[in-house]
């Protein structure tokens, strides 16, 4: 292998470079728009169409060739941030309803595309630095944002006309995504087009509430700290309304009981009228609305309710031809699929079309009657392609693997990742033809094939998998182990998909047997599963890697327990301190990468849905976690009072620029375990926000962390000539 394994994740930005992602299917089924750079290490992304008739890919625009000049703007890489896009060039674009028209950035200007391969594409002189420029529905105009004002040009004038800003006043935007809706909500838009084009239902938001947190650069003292406006748990949200802004610039507020619904979640103006999402602060309620322009009234569709909390389910709410809405409940131990009329939900009379044996998870779009979904049966690290429509709920992946998709006109673009195979594979699927391939160009790893042992772990069935050294035979000796988790709310890391084990692998191959666990908490096993760590973010989750651990060593002999590490990322950092502060009997080591540290320190939405409101009540009754008994939530899962017990090697890691979970977080444990006279030891990563896009930071800090656990634990490198 003549390039190391680290060096060619980093290189490759974890093999998504030539991968095609984010399809967009014509109505009649025949062409396919998808994003996809132009080879495994090439960053720049380009916009390509696939003929479904032919197989033909065409490129219909390359960053190279329009030559835009110019660095990214602030706000566009802070979206990028929020959904965690690492690529350059066209790395988002929107099309009007037939696909013939297609808007994106580059370098802050608006260009337009012919999807239909007409006319080149073109830049067509909008304000700069422009935002998530969005066509009509017809393709006569294009939307888009700029310096917080929703701007229209028409595309066969040039005309370009600002019909609702903040004219001056701090603090106030249109239509962009609050922080919480980008980052918690996956909502990344704030603006959305009538069917018709005659009219934009618009998100105003007011952040002049929002407390103001500063970002700087320790490593150029010379340039001024970043402002953000930061909702912490416990403070105050943006102010977001909505407003009906007709072209001719009238306009008119959407009133809904924001004091008692202040959350945003998400808006479907895809039929006659538009369908609104509303969520209360403590997100034990949640509304579906119906507005009505005309008459400027909003009815309440359906309101759903929990003692704990309600979980947004991507893709809803949705429509389909015949008038029917689709949504979800949660009923019998699983998340189940409503599609019924606005009537029926309306008496809430609508009963569920899946069966409790099913976990919904994703709504990915709707054909016509037919609803597209993503869900797991009997087996969460698997996951499902479905549909429901006239023939009843079918599954349209029968192989084993992780799968999602599109469907419009009758083609049905499939997306899969399983074990069988490395990366992503993808076709498209239409009745009476052969399936068509969306060439990949992503590189494969320069490793040995990840082989996990995949099994459910003690009475729960943790969702666990163990990966050996591809060198080592049964037998020949103990392993120090690894664990390797998220271990949280949102994020699964044990699937039945070979792409989601490279990293693990390639540190079991590095003389480590790595345990990888899905405790509670985390997606996929139904909505009990998901709120056993209401009001408690450490106690169970911990547990679980415990059971996990125990549980895999009882299956293989050969892991050494005497010698047991475990890192993490983000919630996983979390863990991984946790794990050393408060069981050092069983951990002997850890790394914390962008720990969260303090619940008080991270956002609303995502900290109070399991938290609470930090000095609300707590559950009465109920002890804390162990060594906290009678502490609050967020007492109970902060690790700064645990810093003076800590007695193991810990590694804490933090970008420096990351305004997702702040350096705060690492600083304040850091000055804690300082106070206590704990050693450890801290990594600061200049310029690196929450994620690692930088090849040199990606590579060397997999190595930098493997040299750690070597020495903490007392590991041996792997044999001559097996290292990768």
């Amino acid at each position: 292998m003549s390039e190391s394994f680290p060096r060619q994740q980093a290189r490759t930005q974890g093999f998504s470079l030539g991968a095609p992602r984010s399809f967009q299917i014509s109505p009649d089924g025949t062409r396919v728009a998808f994003l996809r750079s132009q080879g495994g290490t090439d960053p720049v992304t380009c916009l390509w169409v696939l003929d479904t008739g032919t197989g033909a890919e065409r490129l219909i625009a390359d960053p190279a060739a329009l030559a835009a000049a110019g660095d990214v703007p602030a706000q566009e890489k802070a979206r990028r941030e929020r959904s965690r896009e690492q690529a350059g060039g066209i790395v988002a674009f929107a099309t009007d309803s037939a696909l013939t028209v297609a808007a994106f950035t580059l370098a802050g200007q608006v260009h337009v595309a012919d999807l239909t391969g007409q006319a080149r594409p073109r830049a067509i002189g909008a304000e700069v630095p422009a935002l998530d420029p969005r066509p009509d529905p017809v393709g006569h105009r294009v939307a888009y944002v700029c310096a917080g004002a929703l701007r229209i040009i028409d595309l066969g004038t040039g005309q370009d006309t600002q019909i609702i800003g903040p004219n001056g006043v701090p603090g106030l935007s249109y239509g962009l995504a609050e922080f919480v809706a980008a980052e918690e909500m996956g909502r990344m838009r704030g603006y959305w087009w009538a069917p018709d084009g005659s009219a934009l239902l618009v998100a105003r938001v007011d952040e002049t509430g929002v407390q103001r947190w500063h970002i700087a650069d320790p490593a150029n003292p010379g340039r001024p700290a970043t402002e953000v406006a930061y909702p912490a748990a416990g403070t105050p949200n943006a102010d977001v309304s909505l407003v009906l802004v007709s072209l001719d610039g009238s306009q008119v507020p959407v009133e809904w009981d924001r004091a008692g619904f202040e959350y945003l979640v998400s808006v479907n103006w895809d039929h006659q009228d538009p369908l609104i999402v509303v969520q209360s602060r403590d997100q034990r309620r949640m509304r579906l609305l119906s507005a009505d322009p005309a008459r400027r009234a909003v009815a309440v569709l359906r309101e759903d309710t929990d003692q704990r909390w309600l979980d947004i389910v991507p893709g809803v709410p949705a429509c389909t031809s015949d008038g029917a809405i689709v949504w979800t409940t949660d009923a019998e131990g699983a998340r189940r699929l409503l599609v019924a009329t606005p009537e029926e939900l309306a008496e809430g009379s609508a009963k569920p079309v899946t069966p409790a044996s099913l976990q919904v998870r994703e709504i990915c779009c709707t054909d016509g009657s037919t609803v597209l979904f993503t869900a797991s049966q009997d087996e969460p690290t698997e996951i499902g392609l479905w549909s429901y429509g006239p023939d009843g709920v079918v599954l349209l992946t029968p192989e084993p693997g992780v799968h999602t998709g599109r469907q419009a006109g009758g083609t049905t673009v499939i997306i899969r990742r399983s074990l069988a195979e490395d990366g992503t594979r993808v076709r498209a699927v239409r009745a009476g033809r052969p399936d068509t391939p969306v060439t990949s160009l992503a590189e494969h790893p320069s490793l040995p094939t990840p082989h996990p042992g995949l099994f459910a772990a003690g009475p729960a069935g943790i969702r666990t998998a163990l990966l050996l050294p591809s060198w080592h035979e049964p037998g020949s000796g103990k392993l120090p182990v690894l664990l390797d988790p998220y271990g949280g709310p949102h994020a699964q890391r044990v699937l039945a998909a070979r792409g989601a084990f490279l990293t693990s692998q390639w540190l079991a191959d590095q003389g480590f047997a790595v345990v990888v666990a899905d405790g509670r908490g985390t997606p996929g096993r139904g909505p009990e599963w998901d709120r056993a760590v209401w009001h408690d973010l450490a106690g169970p989750v911990l547990d679980d890697q415990t059971e996990a651990l125990h549980a895999a060593a009882g299956r293989h002999g050969d892991l050494d327990l005497s010698r047991v590490a475990i890192r993490g990322w983000s919630f996983g950092g979390f863990l991984a301190a946790l794990a050393v502060l408060r069981r050092p009997d069983v951990f002997h080591a850890a790394i914390a990468g962008a720990p969260v540290t303090d619940w008080r320190l991270y956002d609303t939405h995502y900290t109070e849905r399991y938290l609470g409101q930090p000095g609300g009540p707590d559950r009465a009754g109920e002890p804390g976690t162990p060594g906290t008994e009678g502490a609050s939530p967020y007492q109970a899962s902060s690790l700064l009072a645990d810093a003076p017990g800590l007695s193991r090697p810990l590694l804490l890691i933090h970008g420096l620029a990351d305004d997702n979970v702040v350096a705060a977080h690492t600083l304040r444990l850091s000055s804690a375990l300082l106070a206590a006279g704990r050693p450890h030891a801290v990594l600061p990563l200049s310029g690196v926000t929450h994620m690692t896009p930088q090849e040199e930071v990606a590579e060397n800090l997999l190595l930098l962390q493997v040299d750690f656990l070597r020495r903490s634990l007392g590991a041996a490198p792997p044999p001559a000539g097996q290292a990768v």
